[in-house]
């Protein structure tokens, strides 16, 4: 009979730390349906030091009324962070409204925003309330804040100071109260450096600032986020599916995940579909690919960066290589360094020599 562990003690759970594993592959991990309700946290699954510093950081600004901006990579449960922030504050009881700014076409932003009237543009047949009108006395939580363009971010700006704006195509002026949570994964500083963001929106909106960690930040929590979508998947599925190999786990936790926490679902959805018996199917070659991938698509991330950092210094430098503020001095390399970064790149410094 082939060892097993069922995690049906919650003590004993917190304690694994899911080493490395050398047991036969038919050793199993149960699945327990108590194991979300335990480890869950307004529908945030979890137990790593990663993700417990930010639902601090939630316990402490909740009860507030105060801004909240939501920064990190996509898939990481930015929604579900400002859901929690929700439900925890006296708003609770009013709406929670929710928008994808990079889902909403530019020109049909502000109305989404702000409302319009009867006739203030064609097409507009009747008045439309605006996100910011619906959120009354709730919170409104705007995602992608980053990919708002220039032209609308001062009306936002005004907005989310003053609690106040006008529909399109009316004067008057309306005053509401929100409750503000933004969320992006861009580098709004870099944005604000190269003329792609307000600075003071971006204060305005940065009152208090909280990081969700990635995947790869909180890895001991894959098992019991692997448990919680096998299950919910399950039941949807009608299939009845008791176990995780081993193996199958150790090589989710070792996936690179760079999709986050949706990539993850989705995965464990599709091994979920494949599974015929109690014993989830995991496809570990196909994890073997994507890793690959994921680093063939970091790879050719740093060595775009390499070139237009190279090039930078060459247009700043005159063409000139070496010397006193030469392009090996602005970027801090040997000159013979940077020569055979520039052969293997195919750069040649004459396109720029003065």
């Amino acid at each position: 009979m082939s060892a097993a562990v069922a995690f049906t003690n919650p003590i004993g759970l917190a304690g694994t730390r899911f080493p490395a594993v050398t047991e036969p592959e038919d050793e199993q991990l149960w699945l327990d349906p108590e194991i979300s309700s335990v480890y869950s946290f307004e529908d945030i699954v979890g137990r790593s030091p990663a993700l417990q510093e930010a639902l601090d950081q939630v316990m402490i600004v909740a009860p507030t009324d105060s801004t909240v901006l939501l920064h990190g990579e996509t898939g990481t449960g930015k929604e579900l962070i400002a859901r929690a922030i929700h439900k925890l504050s006296s708003r609770r009881e009013r709406n929670f409204v929710r928008m994808n700014c990079a889902a909403i076409p530019s020109g049909l932003l502000e109305s989404e925003l702000f409302g319009h009237e009867k006739g203030a543009f064609t097409g507009a047949l009747m008045q439309k309330k605006g996100r910011f009108e619906l959120a009354d006395r709730g919170s409104l939580f705007l995602d992608e804040i980053g990919d708002i363009s220039l032209e609308l971010q001062p009306k936002l700006l005004r907005a989310v100071q003053e609690r106040e704006f006008e529909r399109l195509g009316s004067t008057a002026t309306i005053h509401v109260n929100v409750r503000m949570i933004a969320a992006t994964h861009r580098d709004l500083p870099t944005m604000i450096r190269n003329n792609q963001f307000r600075e003071d929106l971006f204060y305005r909106l940065n009152v208090f600032p909280i990081e969700a960690p990635p995947l790869r930040d909180r890895r001991e929590d894959i098992p019991l986020l692997v448990h919680f979508f096998a299950l919910r998947f399950s039941r949807q599925m009608q299939k009845r599916i008791k176990s995780v190999p081993k193996l199958a786990m150790e090589a989710l936790m070792n996936a690179d995940w760079p999709g986050n926490i949706r990539e993850l679902e989705n995965f464990v959805e599709r091994c979920v579909i494949l599974t015929q018996g109690e014993e989830l199917s995991v496809p570990r070659e196909e994890l073997k690919r994507n890793s690959s991938r994921a680093f063939a698509t970091v790879a050719s991330t740093f060595e775009e960066a390499e070139r237009q950092a190279i090039l930078g210094a060459l247009k700043a430098a005159f063409g000139r290589i070496s010397g006193r503020a030469g392009a090996a001095e602005r970027l801090g390399l040997k000159r013979t360094t940077l020569q055979n970064k520039m052969r293997k790149l195919n750069i040649s410094r004459m396109e720029y020599a003065s």
